[in-house]
């Protein structure tokens, strides 16, 4: 049969193709017919006749009722590496008769996963179907697919016949991003005490905590705490204080060494770890960017998830070159860790295959040597180390 293979797709997908039992009526009709022939009975003429028209019948209906189809696909929200991509397609029968028994099919990408099909009963005509379902995702990337197929058997399963239309995709999945408490790597990236310097001993990490910048009048809906009760009772109404967020103006730059060669394993692991790291440094109101070997420098949420979804190893770099500042510099190349700008901290993979560690002391650049037995969120919170590679 694989011989056939090649056959059989090429005719359902321009004309119709001869299901099994098709090929075992045909078959039975060529035998009733000879028969005939041979005994001039009228009563195999009669049989031979009806089997060959209902093949004909059965021939001509499958590519006749997937003509009038077309189809629309709804955007596809972003999801993280786990959760479940939800696809939508508005399947719209075009023609005034109902459209039965069809098969729809996605072809996803065979990075992604196996393709999902849906049968369908019955479309009425001038109406449209909706079929939605759900695919677990399994690693993050940027997928893109375009090819939505249609099979039909009906009326009879005799004869199959396919028709694909073009439908475009475009699913992205983010990678995991771990919920730290805490981070040395970018608590201490700007010295001895890299912290905030805020004025009375007190970080303030959101706008409704600060210093008094100016007062304002009362509007509905400001939080009680923030009247200034002194000034509203001086001036005969309520007055609110307006607060302003204390930050410190060096920003921090998390850089992705993407053009370098890695294992698969460490190069997920690092982009969960920038991820990571970068969710952390914006919870706790730091001016943070990543750098990636193909977009540069990028700031922004959305921007730099699509980002580490669709970084991969050995990028170009585009002629790229690694920012002038300290910068936290994740790697499996230690090499690199000589280069870096005064000041910078680094995470360090080793391939898995690699033996015993050498050692090369620089105690200039602490940072953290990741170790494969233990968990990447535990290392990303513990103390730094002296480079030793």
């Amino acid at each position: 049969m694989n011989i056939f293979k090649p056959i059989i797709n090429w005719l359902e997908t321009r004309a119709c193709a001869p299901a099994y039992s098709g090929m075992v009526l045909g078959a039975i009709a060529i035998c009733f017919f000879a028969a005939a022939i041979n005994t001039m009975a009228g009563w195999l003429y009669v049989i031979s006749a009806v089997s060959f028209s209902l093949l004909a019948i059965a021939a001509f209906l499958p590519p006749r009722f997937l003509s009038g189809i077309s189809v629309a696909r709804l955007p596809i929200q972003a999801v993280t590496v786990g959760e479940d991509l939800t696809v939508e397609l508005e399947i719209t029968n075009s023609t005034k008769k109902p459209i039965r028994l069809i098969q729809v099919k996605d072809i996803l990408p065979y990075i992604l996963g196996e393709s999902i099909a849906q049968a369908v009963e019955i479309i009425p005509p001038q109406d449209t179907y909706r079929w939605q379902y759900y695919y677990r995702t399994q690693r993050r990337g940027i997928y893109r697919w375009e090819n939505v197929e249609f099979a039909t058997g009906a009326p009879f399963g005799l004869f199959w016949s396919r028709r694909q239309h073009k439908c475009a995709a475009r699913a992205i999945v983010y990678p995991t991003v771990l919920p730290l408490s805490h981070c040395p790597l970018v608590d201490e990236i700007r010295g001895e005490d890299c912290r905030f310097n805020y004025p009375h001993g007190r970080p303030f990490h959101t706008a409704s905590e600060g210093i008094t910048r100016s007062l304002r009048p009362y509007r509905i809906g400001d939080p009680m705490r923030l009247i200034h009760w002194r000034s509203s009772a001086r001036m005969g109404d309520l007055r609110v204080r307006e607060l302003e967020l204390v930050t410190s103006g060096q920003e921090i730059i998390i850089a992705l060494d993407s053009a370098g060669k890695w294992e698969t394993e460490n190069f997920e692991q690092a982009v969960i770890a920038a991820a990571s790291m970068y969710f952390y440094a914006q919870k706790n109101t730091i001016q943070v960017q990543l750098w990636t070997s193909e977009t540069s420098l990028v700031r922004g949420e959305r921007l730099v998830l699509e980002t580490l979804a669709a970084t991969n190893p050995l990028e170009d770099t585009c002629n790229q070159e690694l920012p002038k500042l300290p910068l936290i510099w994740l790697t499996q190349n230690p090499l690199t860790l000589s280069s870096l700008p005064v000041g910078s901290r680094w995470l360090l993979w080793q391939p898995v295959n690699s033996g015993e560690k050498q050692v090369v002391l620089n105690r200039d650049y602490p940072g953290i040597a990741i170790e494969q037995e233990k968990a990447l969120k535990t290392q990303l919170q513990q103390k730094l180390d002296i480079a030793q590679i």
